[in-house]
């Protein structure tokens, strides 16, 4: 089985090479942007299923997406993101993809989805399918975060360190990092202290 990811993100497209190739049954040929990966399309490879970031430079929403979908080598093509909105996974779906894969996932779990996807299924996972607690929606700085996301902000809330939240939510270092940053720049924090300050005044939790 031969897996195409696009991702701009080096240090997290090396992650998930290693990941795929970790299964004795999976290989991958990487691509930075959507440029490369319909160039990967056009060369002599041929694909079970191609991974594409959400966010990646070309891309322009979901249009990146219908493109590689469109072209006559594509296999079955799947997003992958660090966040998406719901409409934006729903809309994915309905033209065409064959899923949705947070960049969240743990590793077992991302091999078993890709098998999944290759095999003909469409992966979403459960918690994009359903509505978020209505207590939590109706904090504005809840609204503008994601459900992974504000699990790192607990953990950073109680003071853990990034190898603590890793390990209690059964992710990578740099995952949390990820998180982390995107956080901060969504609440408008600074650095893990501020933070943290932040989540105990809006008494989030």
């Amino acid at each position: 089985m031969k897996i195409l990811i696009a991702d701009d993100h080096d240090l997290l497209r090396d992650t998930l090479v290693a990941f795929i190739e970790s299964s004795a049954e999976m290989t991958s040929v990487a691509a930075s942007d959507l440029d490369g990966a319909l160039a990967a399309l056009e060369g002599p490879d041929r694909f079970d299923l191609v991974l594409l970031d959400y966010n990646m430079p070309g891309m322009c929403g979901l249009d990146g997406l219908k493109r590689v979908l469109a072209h006559p080598a594509a296999p079955r093509v799947a997003l992958i993101s660090g966040e998406a909105p719901r409409d934006v996974v729903h809309r994915a779906m309905a033209a065409g993809a064959a899923g949705f894969v947070p960049k969240t996932l743990a590793a077992k779990s991302l091999i078993n989805a890709i098998r999944f996807m290759a095999a003909g299924e469409q992966f979403v996972p459960a918690e994009l399918l359903t509505e978020e607690p209505e207590t939590q929606q109706q904090h504005p700085i809840a609204q503008k975060l994601t459900k992974r996301e504000m699990q790192v902000l607990e953990g950073l809330a109680e003071g853990k360190a990034n190898k603590e939240i890793a390990r209690d939510l059964d992710l990578s270092e740099p995952t949390i990092k990820l998180h982390v940053k995107n956080l901060y720049r969504k609440i408008g924090a600074a650095n893990r202290t501020q933070a943290a300050l932040i989540a105990r005044e809006a008494d989030l939790f």
